[in-house]
């Protein structure tokens, strides 16, 4: 990987997470909600600054079978 990339990378971290956790709170939460969605489809997210900020629409699925 180019240094200058992995540089720019790091600072980006450092800006957004100051305590060095390199998942922003949005990323967890969006994470958190898939693993409680379980089964189903986000059918639209917004992502704004490269943090999830939306999901518009979701369907859950139900499996009889």
């Amino acid at each position: 990987m180019n240094p200058e990339i992995a540089d720019s990378q790091k600072q980006r971290v450092a800006k957004i997470r100051p305590d060095g956790d390199p998942v922003h709170p949005a990323w967890r939460a969006f994470m958190r909600y898939c693993q409680d969605l379980s089964h189903g489809e986000i059918e639209r997210l917004s992502i704004q600054d490269g943090l999830p900020v939306l999901a518009e629409t979701t369907k859950k699925k139900v499996k009889f079978t």
